[in-house]
């Protein structure tokens, strides 16, 4: 049938086709972005690639999410059930989960918010005799006072001779249990180990029978250093001398403990003491226990950046220098014949009188991120200094004039050395290290890279009668020969579970590791 003249029709609507255009150019444009980040550029570090990749990641996503809902032409309920998808798994994430920090890399660690940490059983003392009497060792053998073990530069020459085959000879686990969150280490004298704990609100200095990880006793302080990357809790190792413990809190409580007791001998706040403040990562400077004075560095100016007290009743003996300060520890040194202390500040590495505090000499050093790694001290007046962040090493020649001015000047620089908070240690003029969290050799005469290969994350050393025992990231206990020509691991052992930072302590032949929720002890076979 004809329609009639001058009559109309509607014609159809005329469909809007989706616009995907946009999404794959922004996937593409992700795509290429990661691949430059990872393989193309030449990022100094894991830290800066980590952060470069989220950086796109979380651009993406924003820019995704824009163009789904004003440039894809979806229809427009598509477009709201997915940014409501999107809104309900981010919030659905944040309700199941917590930050619990980031790994060395800066790699977000989520756990679940309600986790439970479950009890884990103490050995027995029966249980302890089956080691056998040629494995036990008197009280008086068990010495690890201070950060980093008796000289506080991680090596044992005269500790035991451990046994290097773990499936014939596995560690003998003493006890293993739950301990309050903090990155500080242990230190042990006899049969007490003490380290810093946090409990709630309370900053604790807790006190353990080394053999049986029983609690004797805990001294507390009404303080919390928390942050939502750094985690919960003091860092620093606390410093046993006589008949006295020293520790240090996360923000800047200085306790002077009785050993036997936990009575408190005096306290102050270092940083209220000194007009300085809590760094972005707390305090991390273990003190320094020389002769009869307790050596700190606060930071700050007019003097105060390294400081010292007296052992014996905290009245203040000196101070200098006026840097803020960073997350290195004090440590001793004589170099041109004059002893000094030395500290890793936030823009330099200095050399302080030990007798007077004044700065004798300073190197300047990157200040974009933390300097955490302990300086080593070698021979013929050098200093070896490493930093993460794509930074670096640096061997340092000190000098000293006619006119008893000191300078220092760099021997060698490398970045194939970059130790972000694994303190390096050196074995016949090499020096080993975790470059940015893989195990590396560097020549000491030279800076030529050696060897890099093995992956342990950012843990830490002990060099014990020229055998290596890393404490990995993960909380395994790696054994290495330490040559020059490659590495050689020799065992692995499982001490701990999840992100590990502390630094170990070895007493004897009894290993005790820790992290922010666990502690455990362990019986290292000696070689026959």
């Amino acid at each position: 049938m004809t329609p009639h003249a001058g009559s109309t029709t509607s014609a159809p609507a005329r469909r809007v086709t989706p616009r995907w255009w946009p999404a794959w150019l922004i996937l593409g444009l992700t795509a290429l972005g990661i691949v430059y980040v990872l393989v193309l550029r030449d990022e100094p570090s894991y830290q800066h690639r980590n952060m470069a990749t989220m950086g796109i990641l979380i651009v993406t996503t924003v820019a995704l999410l824009l163009w789904t809902m004003f440039f894809s032409r979806l229809r427009w309920k598509t477009r709201w059930l997915a940014f409501v998808g999107v809104v309900a798994t981010l919030a659905l994430t944040m309700a199941l989960f917590e930050i619990h920090g980031v790994d060395g890399d800066l790699v977000p660690i989520l756990k679940f918010r309600w986790r439970h940490i479950a009890p884990v059983a103490v050995e027995s003392s029966a249980s302890l005799q089956l080691a056998g009497p040629d494995q036990t060792m008197p009280a008086a053998a068990f010495l690890w006072p201070q950060f980093l073990g008796p000289f506080r530069n991680s090596t044992l020459p005269d500790g035991p001779k451990l046994a290097r085959d773990w499936n014939a000879q596995p560690p003998l686990k003493l006890w293993r249990q739950p301990i309050g969150a903090a990155w500080s280490g242990f230190a042990v004298v006899g049969n007490r180990a003490v380290t810093l704990e946090q409990r709630g609100n309370e900053e604790w200095v807790a006190c353990y029978e080394l053999l049986t990880g029983r609690r004797l006793w805990n001294h507390d302080d009404a303080a919390h250093f928390h942050s939502p990357i750094a985690g919960d809790g003091p860092q620093t190792t606390p410093t046993i001398v006589g008949d006295k413990v020293v520790t240090l809190g996360g923000t800047g409580i200085l306790n002077c403990l009785d050993l036997a007791t936990g009575k408190a001998v005096w306290s102050k706040n270092i940083l209220a003491d000194n007009q300085s403040r809590v760094g972005t990562w707390g305090v991390a400077g273990s003190p320094l226990v020389l002769g009869g004075s307790v050596i700190v560095n606060p930071g700050g100016t007019n003097g105060h950046s390294l400081v010292a007290y007296r052992l014996d009743g905290g009245a203040r003996l000196w101070s200098g220098g006026d840097d803020e300060a960073s997350y290195s520890s004090p440590c001793t040194a004589t170099l041109c014949g004059v002893a000094q202390v030395l500290i890793f500040d936030e823009h330099a590495l200095f050399g302080h009188d030990q007798a007077t505090g004044r700065v004798l000499w300073k190197y300047p050093w990157d200040s974009t991120h933390e300097h955490i790694a302990q300086p080593i001290v070698l021979d013929g007046d050098r200093v070896l200094i490493s930093s993460g962040y794509g930074v670096g090493s640096h061997l340092v020649q000190v000098q000293r004039d006619t006119a008893g001015r000191f300078s220092a000047k760099p021997l060698w620089k490398t970045r194939k050395l970059k130790s972000k908070f694994n303190n390096m240690v050196t074995r016949g003029g090499f020096v080993y290290g975790l470059d940015d969290g893989t195990l590396a050799c560097v020549d000491l005469a030279t800076g030529a890279l050696k060897w890099r290969e093995g992956r342990y994350g950012h843990g830490q050393f002990i060099l014990v009668q020229g055998l290596l025992l890393i404490t990995a990231e993960n909380g395994e206990l790696v054994l290495v020969d330490p040559v020059p020509d490659g590495r050689r691991e020799l065992a692995k052992f499982p001490a701990l579970s999840g992100k590990t930072w502390n630094p170990p302590a070895l007493a004897g032949d009894l290993l005790l590791v820790r992290n922010d929720e666990e502690a455990a002890c362990y019986r290292l076979q000696v070689a026959r």
